[in-house]
């Protein structure tokens, strides 16, 4: 009898990115202890699934309309996506995209821009359809610790990232990283869909 598959979870991660030195493009990136059921000991941007309250955060600001739109295909999960992505920046870092009001985390949603979706294996036993957000980290507030859930928290430069351990999803979001600040564009001009069809890896891109 075959085993029953695993349906995705809705999960978010923000990729936080700063130009250093010589117009240098750094990304911060953490490391996920040994213990981690899911991904560990490898090299990931803050993130993690979209809980309940994620859809009744209230924000300062909204996303963008153009954002919105594809995040919400399918369903009506842009805003909840987008705060979770935020919050669990906040929580893994200590960085802030927005304010803190009374203890609570206030996002601005407005800086996010969209770069790649990415679902796990059909056959793994936690499986995730995770939405890869992107931001410039001039505008965050905070100090760099967080909640301890990452290790070795550091600004790190593309190039380097590659070298680091990552896994494959990882390699494939620096690399559409990499396609965009090559570009000189502000906004994203390629999105990326990473998926797997019969255990193999695919990837679609569709120009935005």
């Amino acid at each position: 009898m075959a085993s029953q598959r695993v349906k995705p979870r809705h999960a978010a991660s923000l990729v936080l990115y700063r130009k250093a030195e010589k117009d240098r493009i750094e990304i911060l990136m953490g490391k996920r202890a040994k213990g981690h059921r899911f991904l560990p000991d490898v090299f990931v941007f803050p993130g993690g699934r979209v809980d309940d309250d994620d859809h009744l955060t209230t924000c300062s600001r909204s996303l963008p309309p153009a954002i919105a739109k594809r995040l919400s295909e399918p369903g009506d999960m842009a805003k909840a996506i987008a705060c979770a992505a935020v919050r669990e920046t906040f929580e893994e870092t200590g960085l802030v995209i927005g304010d803190v009001q009374n203890g609570e985390l206030v996002p601005d949603l407005s800086g996010l821009d969209y770069i790649a979706r990415a679902i796990t294996p059909s056959e793994s036993p936690i499986r995730f359809n995770t939405r890869f957000l992107m931001t410039d980290a001039g505008s965050i507030k905070g100090t760099l610790g967080g909640s301890g859930e990452l290790t070795h928290l550091g600004w790190y430069g593309i190039e380097e990232a590659l070298n680091m351990p990552v896994v494959d999803v990882t390699e494939f979001v620096l690399e559409e990283l990499r396609h965009h600040f090559r570009s000189g564009r502000d906004r994203v001009s390629r999105f990326s869909h990473f998926t797997y069809i019969k255990g193999r890896s695919v990837i679609r891109q569709e120009t935005v």
